[in-house]
């Protein structure tokens, strides 16, 4: 399909978006590859077949139906920040649904329901509902992100302890089938459906709207952090113990959002309070952390002001929107598997002793729980709803990965799950990696199954696929 006039399918996509050149792009296009493919992770190379920018939902229907009749498999992109580059296919020759230009949205100022466009990167849904009056919703701190990968797949952030993950805020989507038929998902309309695509979204088909509901902002909130800046691997180890007992304290109160970060040089213990100074300062923070070289305690009144700046530390932690060459993995740990007091020490000694040629790398342990794990893991397809904390290992090539980084973070991973050979650990499916043996069953765990039966009836032929999506159940 190298020139739109050459294939009846190239000619069949043109079509599909109304004859427009400007909604279509094909492998011989000028600068294709940084100009419409703009691959994320630059250590996985990908080249679509094709990359469409429909305007319409009855272009997208036409679009899927052009690819699944001339054995094309398909990929929605929102934002396009897939760690596997799932966005673009993950692998070559697949037709890929870049959904910017759904940027619809309205709010029902009753109901406080809100209608977002699948293309709506984060930062411009933080500005929306604020400026529809005053209302928000969960969602991660980059901004660059978009929502239709975000919200299909989980949805983590600083307020998700109050008000769950993204994906729980969904009421109902309009959604694209691989039938190529325009259909509604609720809990009333295609309820089976809707499980599905809240956790596995790209699985089952292009969402190409939400209606999700929304909260009353935050008033005044407190955000913090703490910097530790020494040598020795015991003095890290206890610092990493203190954090890990205090998110790990029952009934932790749920205004309390953390993350712990640990780099070659230093960690930083930070987060969001959503309260009070006051209330803050009832936590003694200090008192749990009393070797910190650095505090900074920031009150912010303004909600914008407030996201913003975890725009900021996220684009610092390597979260941002620009394209790197980059390894990630991740682990979750509940109440009931904590990391073992000895293993926390050979993590750091692992840490000081192991080479790992990269630019840059990081630890993130990132608190979840909460409201998260009022929602009964059989309710979603987002099956990690015990998980307390999240740990996210990623480090940056330059230009490629190594086999030194990559085996730095394997052995990372291997270090903590063999402390606990009984654990079934799960990885988190907005951090997907690649490189995992049995992806799907790390990321959906005990909803597989279910998962697998609905993608049986639903897109029997997995028109829509990526290396990890979920495969059809065998009849």
């Amino acid at each position: 399909m190298g020139n739109a006039t050459s294939t009846a399918a190239g000619q069949c996509l043109l079509s599909a978006v109304g004859g427009n050149p400007s909604l279509v792009a094909f492998q011989n296009a000028p600068l294709y590859q940084a100009v419409d493919v703009r691959p994320y992770n630059l250590n996985i190379p990908v080249t679509p077949v094709a990359v469409t920018t429909p305007e319409t939902v009855d272009q997208v229907a036409a679009i899927v139906k052009c690819a699944a009749d001339g054995g094309y498999k398909v990929q929605p992109k929102s934002g396009g920040h897939s760690y596997g580059n799932y966005g673009l296919g993950g692998v070559d020759g697949e037709v890929v649904v870049d959904l910017k230009n759904f940027q619809q949205f309205s709010i029902n100022n009753e109901t406080w329901r809100a209608t977002i466009g699948a293309g709506t990167l984060l930062g411009d849904v933080t500005t929306r509902l604020h400026n529809a009056g005053g209302r928000a919703m969960a969602h991660g701190t980059c901004p660059q992100v978009g929502i239709g990968g975000h919200a299909t797949i989980g949805g983590l952030g600083p307020t998700s302890r109050q008000w769950g993950a993204a994906l729980d805020h969904i009421e109902e989507v309009q959604v694209v089938l691989a039938n190529s038929s325009i259909v509604r998902a609720s809990q009333t309309e295609n309820p089976d459906l809707l499980f599905a695509l809240k956790g596995a979204g790209a699985s089952f088909g292009i969402i190409t709207e939400f209606t999700v509901r929304t909260e009353p902002e935050p008033g005044e909130a407190v955000q913090y952090s703490y910097t530790f800046n020494f040598g020795d691997d015991a003095s890290k180890a206890k610092t990493f113990k203190d954090w890990q007992a205090f998110v790990a304290t029952p009934n932790l109160t749920r205004k309390f959002a953390a993350t712990m970060t640990v780099m070659e040089s230093s960690i930083i213990a930070s987060g969001t309070f959503f309260g009070t100074k006051e209330e803050f300062d009832a936590l003694e923070l200090e008192s749990h952390f009393p070797g910190n070289q650095g505090s900074n305690v920031t009150v912010f009144q303004d909600w914008l002001g407030l996201v913003a700046s975890w725009g900021e530390d996220a684009a610092l932690e390597g979260g941002g929107g620009v394209p790197a060459a980059f390894y990630s993995k991740s682990l979750n740990f509940s109440p009931d598997t904590l990391i073992p007091n000895n293993t926390i020490d050979d993590m750091f000694e692992y840490f000081s002793t192991t080479q790992k040629d990269a630019l840059l790398w990081f630890a993130i342990f990132d608190l979840s729980g909460g409201a998260v794990s009022d929602v009964p893991v059989h309710n979603t397809s987002y099956t990690h709803r015990d998980t307390l904390f999240w740990l996210q290992s990623y480090a940056v090539g330059a230009g490629s990965i190594s086999n030194t980084t990559r085996n730095f973070l394997d052995g990372l991973s291997d270090l903590l799950t063999s402390a606990q050979p009984n654990v079934d650990f799960g990885a988190y499916p907005g951090y997907v990696d690649p490189q995992l043996p049995d992806g799907q069953l790390a990321y959906w765990g005990s909803n597989l199954p279910k998962l697998e039966q609905i993608k049986a009836e639903v897109d029997p032929k997995d028109v829509f696929h990526n290396p990890q999506s979920v495969k059809p159940a065998k009849k």
